[in-house]
């Protein structure tokens, strides 16, 4: 189970379609052009930002007869890294792809379309948090999606909740998500739950088909103490971690602003000290937010190596927040002084195309 939510600082895409089938995208991030026929798409190459179009185009030519390509520019007003940047831009080029193919794509199956390029494609583990955050969110609302279901549901913002404004830190440190431990996490994860269930008795089934969420968690609690060092560690983020959810999914629901920010500082602690990702700078980071007065909770985004920490913030505080985290991270990393970006950012709605040709 978890939740999510866009930001009206987003990724943007102008595009136009082409007869001919070509599709050509230049990135007001990236020096280079992306040019190829739908009919011959390159293959993945490693840390390109061009593999996110590639994979787009194969997956929707698993279903759908594509004809025509496009031509777009496209931009990001956040840093690439650790803040959905890459399902953003992939739920960009499925809905032109299905724009100028005259295709009748229910929103709610670009998710699995675009975890399609991530998985298949690009090669990382990676659940459908960040396309379902991308596609399926509505303004004021929380998406909650079972990941286990493909359902979701949004809980409406009380009216009793204060005001605040998302902060997003991006501490300098970018790298390819598939360059990181995130596999071996998910790796580690499985073998957690094959433990747990050979402690059980139950017959073992292939590595790859096992899931915590398909272990109770008494079952867990019962062998835990015998599941030893980081596979421990692991499987003790996991659990708490879907008691963090279904508790925030409450108090957001009865506008409980302070609640929800303290299980978003404990999930970041968690995420540091049992499931061991983040990075120096990244911790650094989510320790000045959690000694800043204003800041209602903070953690990681993403998968938590590189990128950014995302927070909720009183908006009466942003000249206070912004002030410590500028007197602060630059002295601990000056490496990064002069890459560090501090954003306050509104929810929004998901993805769309706004106007059409």
């Amino acid at each position: 189970m978890v939740t999510g939510m866009a930001l009206d600082s987003n990724v943007e895409m102008v595009f136009a379609p082409t007869d001919d089938g070509y599709i050509r995208v230049r990135s007001m991030d990236f020096l280079d052009v992306e040019y190829f026929h739908i009919d011959s798409v390159p293959d993945m190459l490693p840390s390109f930002w061009g593999n996110y179009l590639r994979g787009a185009v194969l997956s929707l030519k698993r279903d759908h007869r594509i004809r025509k390509g496009f031509q777009a520019v496209i931009s990001g007003k956040l840093p690439i890294g650790g803040l959905s940047s890459s399902a953003a831009v992939t739920t960009a080029y499925l809905m032109a792809l299905a724009e100028v193919n005259h295709l009748e794509i229910p929103k709610r199956e670009f998710v699995f379309y675009s975890h399609w390029v991530e998985t298949e494609f690009i090669g990382l583990k990676n659940g459908i948090l960040d396309q379902s955050a991308n596609i399926l969110s509505e303004d004021n609302q929380l998406l909650v999606m079972d990941c286990q279901t493909s359902e979701h549901h949004l809980v409406e913002k009380s009216t009793q909740m204060p005001d605040f404004e998302v902060l997003v830190v991006y501490s300098g440190v970018t790298k390819a998500l598939i360059g990181t431990d995130d596999n071996n996490r998910v790796d580690e994860c499985k073998v957690a739950g094959w433990i747990i269930e050979e402690l059980a008795g139950k017959k073992r089934q292939a590595l790859e088909d096992v899931k915590l969420r398909d272990i109770p968690e008494a079952l867990y609690q019962k062998y835990r103490d015998q599941v030893p060092g980081k596979f421990q560690k692991r499987a003790d983020h996991y659990y708490t971690e879907q008691q963090r959810v279904h508790a925030g999914i409450d108090a957001w629901r009865n506008g409980d602003l302070e609640t929800f920010g303290q299980l978003m500082f404990e999930s970041g602690a968690s995420s540091i000290h049992q499931y061991e990702s983040g990075c120096p700078e990244l911790i650094t980071i989510y320790n000045i937010l959690k000694e800043t007065t204003g800041v209602y909770g903070a953690r990681f985004s993403g998968a938590g190596y590189r990128g950014c920490c995302v927070g909720l913030i009183d908006p009466a505080y942003k000249a206070e927040i912004k002030a410590k985290i500028d007197a602060t991270y630059p002295v601990a990393h000056p490496d990064y002084q002069d890459i560090y970006k501090v954003y306050f950012c509104q929810t929004s709605d998901g993805a769309r195309i706004e106007n059409t040709y």
